[in-house]
């Protein structure tokens, strides 16, 4: 039998197997409530609080359901959740990243929601959000909070160098960073090695890492090539910080650009609270955020990312029903607002944006740029693609390879993991 065969089904052979963080040995006692595990991706420290206090206020509302709350660490939860679902002992709920989504439905990880208490306010979602929860025309995850990558750059800099606007091309960003050296004697930009990151420079070429419709991996045509062309070109310059290829590149670019040593950055809204806490942005005014520049193309691409609430499909029946009232009440308009105030994260449904969080200038300049955003194709391996470009893109930037050498190996991983793609 398919792990993701229907829960009516599963409940007796269930009823009869313990599991180790779902299913029937949660903590239930005979007409006792029913306890569900979630394991929730969020930060342990700026966002968990916030979704501590809502499982708590659900539980006061729902004598019949108890929580296990559980934070696991974003980078480990998807190879922990396809263990443990491999072995029948997942949570009931899991906090999975859009392009965790339809990899889990397609191995029948994870409980299709259509016509379920989850997904009752569904016209109130973002459409383009619910379609990045669906696999083969189902939809297996609601969404919860969205987010995008947005220049943020520092005013304060920015006017101290005389410029006014953001740059609106990656050609202009690289003649800004050299005004704002000569000005400020701060460098202007510092660019990401990761391969999320460089997606954008991809989509401003109207290109991607592989062409789903067409099932072809594209990572190295020449649109891709000039993609990363560009963004090869963005660590080398007046005012442009070399590539950071070490393993706390992250660390580093962040603490740079919320202490003033980095004019510009590309960053997603999950750090808008970590902005706030440095010591250039005191004054929240000082944090200016825009689109992505674009590409020749003219467009500006930013990858559309973000996180759902899925259930486990290999829970019983009771479990089921009680994490879709879950996911209902953590999802609602109320529950949402109640996030993005505490956690400055996006709402994935417009009646969250209520005038309390829209005053959020963090989440007000996001909210502005996620209408440029492009969601991601319906594969489930594409979050996957990104994995051997992680490896080459730092090689290709610290010099240890060519563009060329570098794409071409990418090229050649990419091939395995969706074999039936073309090159």
């Amino acid at each position: 039998m398919r792990r993701g065969t229907a829960a009516s089904a599963l409940v007796a052979s269930f009823a009869l197997a313990a599991t180790a963080c779902g299913g029937s040995d949660s903590g239930d006692s005979a007409g006792g409530p029913v306890t569900i595990t979630w394991w929730d991706t969020s930060n342990a420290t700026n966002e968990a609080p916030t979704y501590q206090a809502l499982v708590k206020e659900f539980e006061a509302a729902n004598k019949d359901v108890k929580v296990k709350y559980v934070n696991v660490p974003f980078d480990q939860a998807q190879n922990k959740f396809d263990t443990a679902a491999g072995s029948k002992g997942a949570p009931d709920v899991l906090r999975s990243e859009v392009g965790w989504t339809p990899a889990f439905a397609k191995k029948g990880f994870f409980l299709p929601l259509d016509g379920t208490e989850a997904l009752a306010d569904q016209a109130k979602f973002k459409p383009n959000l619910i379609e990045q929860a669906k696999y083969e025309g189902k939809t297996y995850g609601v969404p919860i909070v969205t987010d995008t990558l947005a220049l943020v750059y520092n005013k304060r800099l920015f006017a101290e160098a005389g410029l006014t606007a953001a740059p609106k091309t990656w050609d202009e960003l690289r003649t800004a960073a050299a005004t704002i050296k000569d000005k400020t004697g701060v460098d202007g930009y510092w660019g990401s090695t990761q391969a999320y990151y460089a997606q954008s420079f991809l989509h401003g070429e109207g290109a991607d890492t592989v062409d789903a419709e067409a099932k072809k991996i594209t990572v190295n045509s020449p649109a891709a090539k000039k993609a990363y062309g560009t963004w090869l070109g963005l660590f080398d310059g007046k005012g442009l910080h070399k590539a950071d290829t070490t393993a706390d590149a992250y660390a580093h670019i962040q603490d740079a650009f919320v202490n003033g040593k980095v004019a510009a950055i590309v960053q997603g809204p999950w750090e808008i609270t970590n902005f706030y806490k440095g010591a250039a942005f005191k004054d929240k005014a000082d944090l200016g955020i825009a689109p992505v520049p674009a590409g020749s193309t003219g467009k500006a691409g930013a990858p559309t990312g973000g996180h759902n609430l899925s259930v486990y499909a290999g829970s019983d029946a009771a479990h089921q029903k009680a994490a879709l009232k879950f996911l209902h009440f953590m999802t609602s308009a109320k529950s949402q607002a109640t996030v993005a105030q505490k956690n400055s994260t996006l709402p994935t449904r417009d009646d969250a944006y209520t005038d309390q969080v829209k005053a959020d200038p963090g989440i007000a300049g996001y909210g502005a740029v996620l209408s440029a955003a492009r969601p991601r194709p319906a594969l489930p391996e594409y979050s996957s693609l990104w994995g051997p470009l992680d490896t080459e893109l730092p090689k290709i930037a610290g010099g240890k390879e060519s563009l060329d050498e570098g794409l071409g190996n990418a090229e050649t991983a990419i091939a395995k993991l969706v074999p039936d793609f073309a090159k």
